[in-house]
């Protein structure tokens, strides 16, 4: 595939059509076994640790809650710069992850340390407005200091095949971030099938987005590995292709370390190590931090602690 052959893909509707069902197909079957395979791989005891803190450091610290309060988020900014209070060596988390009108309260509790601000825009979680609307979503949340946007496309537009809609959309929504980062959500639970998950995910990539997401975290199934397989697929053949590399999320239903362990193993053996970095590779998540630092404290330790040795959010 030449690199002109990408250029040209978002050029009309029928470009970016030939070239989205262009792409090679999905072997259902395949990707099942693989993803499974790949589940049953161990890591050795001297590595946990380290892909525990690894983990730990590609967080998105989330809260998405209609009953969300300006008190919850910086309680939980504070826990993202020092997940562990007991233990200043345990890694802050890549971001934390709020609603637009939460930003500024995570911004100002979040000041002085390395820990990135996120929102989600665009009408989370159903994409459902106009695109006028859903760029002002951006602008204020971008204004207001968000330094990463998780913005959804249109599922109705992309499985009605109108590509162009969505393409434009991704955009235009990546001119409004400016300087700030751009996750794309594609809703996999809404897709279907793994043919539509790579077609959204080549698509999301031509059109700029700096990460692929797997969901808003509201639909189930989310994040799969047969799903992030695929979606790691797409980022490495996009690098191939390009030379530029694009970062996963995956979010939903991803809450023991073992699944994070699973997932770090899928990383490195089907994107690369390049990919083993928060700046490529994320967890959306919300419970996920308390097991991580329940078992890097039973690591150290040899024992398993009790409930409240982390804090519910």
């Amino acid at each position: 595939m030449a690199a002109s052959s990408l250029a040209e893909a978002g050029r009309d509707d029928a470009s970016l059509r030939r070239f989205l069902h262009g792409l090679p197909g999905v072997d259902q079957v395949g990707a099942e076994a693989r993803a499974a395979a790949l589940a049953t791989r161990s890591i050795k005891t001297s590595a946990k640790a380290w892909a525990i803190d690894m983990s730990i450091r590609m967080v998105d610290l989330t809260t998405l809650e209609g009953s969300d309060t300006p008190g919850k988020v910086r309680s939980l900014c504070a826990k993202a710069a020092r997940p562990d209070p007991s233990d200043a060596s345990a890694p802050p988390v890549a971001a934390v992850c709020v609603y637009p009108d939460m930003v500024e309260v995570a911004v100002q509790a979040l000041r002085g340390t390395e820990v990135q601000v996120a929102s989600v825009a665009t009408a989370f979680p159903s994409g459902r407005a106009a695109l006028a609307t859903k760029l002002v979503d951006v602008a204020e949340a971008v204004a207001a200091g968000a330094t990463e946007i998780d913005m959804v496309i249109d599922r109705g537009a992309f499985l009605a095949g109108n590509y162009l809609k969505v393409f434009s959309e991704i955009v235009a929504v990546k001119h409004a971030c400016g300087p700030a980062h751009l996750k794309v959500i594609l809703e996999t639970g809404e897709l279907v099938t793994l043919d539509a998950v790579r077609r959204a995910s080549w698509l999301a990539l031509l059109a700029g987005g700096d990460f692929i997401k797997t969901s808003t975290g509201k639909v189930s199934p989310a994040a799969t590995p047969p799903v992030a397989l695929v979606m790691l697929q797409a980022v490495r053949d996009f690098a191939a292709r390009t030379g530029e590399v694009r970062g996963v999320k995956l979010a939903g239903g991803i809450r023991t370390t073992k699944e994070a362990v699973r997932y770090l193993v899928m990383v490195n053996e089907v994107a690369g190590q390049r990919w083993l970095d928060p700046r490529t590779f994320r967890f959306g998540a919300s419970s996920l931090l308390n097991d991580l630092l329940q078992q890097r404290h039973k690591l150290s330790s040899g024992a398993y602690d009790g409930p409240d040795y982390v804090t519910i959010d």
